[in-house]
């Protein structure tokens, strides 16, 4: 068996169909560079028979990428494979994914079909993929519940009808580890031509055990490829962490004795341009990526770690992207001491015009606070990057009022469609007037779903990060604002939102 693990990142796929997760094209575009320049083999960029923006995204990202190997999801029937394959004709790699339900539970009640009728089909759709392309992955949905005879009778069939990869998901989290391993291995043992094709585990988080679960299916399976998330993004309880499963591989080599491509230096970069593309921020004692994973507050940690990083670290903090570098850049700092942060913190800008836009940004925040952290920074690139998006909405300004015993009042100043208008309202409170404010001339009509704010730094000048998550019609986009004042912050998100919502992007949710 080879010795190097393939990373497959599910992230634009299966992360998005997490609730609010939904990305724009040109979203799509920067994580897909970004998880290029993170090394990931494989990049799921979505489901293309799904809906025509998915199609899109997927044929852009195909466009684009050309270090990782570029797939599309496909339910096993002839319009989403060729429809799939349709959208990765660009692709210097491409590969699709076809799925379809082995368990008796799904077969009955989802597809309402016989096992020989889910034999057939998967036989015949494999055998059409392989015809129009080379790299043909295969997904018993539900396969960790299935009947393991049933289970073996198809893998076999579509490995001779020449899938080169076999995923064994562990659908809904229901897997504990050494059981989880034993039935790869067990499948790996009974199917003749299983020599023949690339195994592969794909895990959700249910339980909590999405990462273990691969682990000990790569260990004792035998897997040579995960399929995984940034952040562990994901429906439901999420999926399997990349972040976490390549740094368990890397830290402890001794016990896996296998090697991934992937570039840790670039791991916190991608955490965070997914955690501020989607709005759902990473918790502050999340392994690797959490803004606590390197900290110590108990007296004789800090001392221990004063006198050797190793007695409390099993791993470099900068292996994954954090920076050791104490300067703090603020208003008298130059472009090229800016640039050259950007470069630390793994940001690739595209044009020297891009870099000359996030400096002017970063010079009008360094007149509000004294202070630029890290965190400031990759919240103006992420904001310059929407900014740099097709806009309906644009902010320009605000005003509000707020004392004791009075009602709040705002004033907002925005464009829409390049025309300045004005909106006033009063509120429950500075956002709620504020936002309410931007609705007397946008008339969304939209059920704000979610408001959070994250304090981006740790002190009182720290600026605030807020998402904004708005529903109406069946769809569900997020907003992400930064601002010193909060209030500013509130309105950008709610902006933001307002685009996405006006981009009238076709999103289906995709299954699997």
């Amino acid at each position: 068996m080879s010795d190097q693990l393939i990373i497959f990142d599910t992230t634009l796929r299966d992360g998005e169909q997490s609730p609010g997760a939904s990305m724009t094209r040109d979203e799509k575009l920067r994580i897909a560079r970004q998880l290029e320049r993170l090394k990931v083999d494989v990049i799921e960029a979505g489901f293309a028979a799904s809906s025509n923006g998915d199609f899109e995204c997927v044929k852009a990202i195909s466009d684009v990428i050309k270090d990782s190997t570029i797939c599309s999801l496909a339910r096993a029937n002839d319009r989403d494979i060729s429809r799939a394959a349709e959208a990765l004709k660009s692709a210097n790699r491409g590969r699709l994914h076809l799925f379809l339900a082995t368990s008796a539970l799904h077969m009955e009640k989802k597809l309402r079909m016989t096992p020989d009728q889910v034999f057939e089909q998967a036989k015949q759709a494999t055998r059409y993929a392989r015809s129009l392309m080379d790299d043909i992955e295969f997904s018993p949905e539900d396969g960790y519940r299935s009947d393991p005879d049933f289970l073996c009778r198809v893998l076999e069939a579509v490995i001779a009808e020449g899938a080169t990869t076999i995923n064994v998901p562990d659908t809904v989290g229901y897997a504990i580890p050494e059981l989880y391993g034993n039935f790869i291995k067990d499948l790996r043992t009974r199917i003749p031509n299983s020599d023949k094709a690339v195994w592969s585990v794909h895990c959700h988080n249910d339980l909590g055990l999405a990462v273990a679960n691969s682990l000990a299916g790569v260990k004792i399976g035998g897997a040579r490829q995960v399929e995984c998330t940034i952040n562990g993004l994901g429906e439901r309880a999420g999926n399997c962490s990349l972040e976490e499963v390549v740094m368990a591989l890397k830290t402890r080599a001794d016990y896996f004795n296998l090697t991934t491509r992937v570039d840790t230096k670039q791991i916190l970069a991608a955490s965070r341009m997914v955690s501020q593309t989607t709005g759902f921020v990473v918790q502050p004692n999340k392994a690797i990526v959490g803004a606590n994973a390197f900290a110590h507050a108990s007296g004789i940690h800090q001392d221990g770690v004063l006198k050797a990083r190793e007695t409390y670290e099993v791993m470099k903090a900068e292996d994954v992207g954090w920076t050791n570098n104490k300067m703090v850049l603020g208003k008298l700092s130059g472009r090229n001491a800016f640039k050259q942060r950007l470069q630390e913190l793994g940001v690739s800008m595209e044009s020297e015009a891009e870099v000359n836009a996030t400096f002017a940004k970063f010079k009008e925040l360094a007149d509000k606070k004294s202070d630029i952290f890290d965190e400031d920074i990759l919240a103006l690139v992420s904001e310059e990057n929407v900014a740099a998006d097709n806009e309906h909405y644009a902010f320009v300004s605000l005003k509000q009022t707020s004392e004791t015993g009075e009602r709040p009042h705002a004033k907002v100043i925005f464009t829409i469609g390049g025309k300045e208008v004005t909106g006033e309202s009063q509120g429950n409170g500075p956002v709620d007037a504020s936002l309410k404010a931007i609705e007397t001339h946008a008339t969304s009509g939209a059920e704000m779903v979610l408001y959070s704010v994250n304090a981006i730094s740790g002190s009182t000048e720290s600026q605030g990060e807020v998402t904004v998550r708005l529903q109406t019609g069946g769809r569900v986009v997020n907003g992400v604002g930064a601002d010193p004042d909060i209030i500013v912050a509130s309105a950008k998100a709610y902006i933001s939102a307002l685009n996405k919502l006006h981009s009238k992007a076709d999103r289906v949710a995709a299954q699997g």
